[in-house]
C-alpha cells in the first residue's frame, strides 16, 4: 500500500496523497483509511 501510495503521489503531487503516505508509514497497520476517509467525506458534508 505505501508504495502504491508514492507512486500516485510522485505522479500527482497532490498533497492529500502525501499526508496519507505519511499517515501509513507512522501506522502501517491502520484498519481501513478508505472507510476513514469516507467517514471524515460524511462528517464534512452534514457540515453544510
Amino acid at each position: 500500500m505505501i508504495d502504491f501510495t508514492w507512486k500516485l503521489f510522485s505522479q500527482t503531487g497532490n498533497i492529500e496523497t502525501y499526508l496519507l503516505l505519511k499517515e501509513l508509514e507512522v501506522n502501517p497497520n491502520h484498519a481501513d483509511p478508505i472507510q476513514d476517509g469516507k467517514k471524515e467525506f460524511t462528517q464534512l458534508d452534514s457540515k453544510m
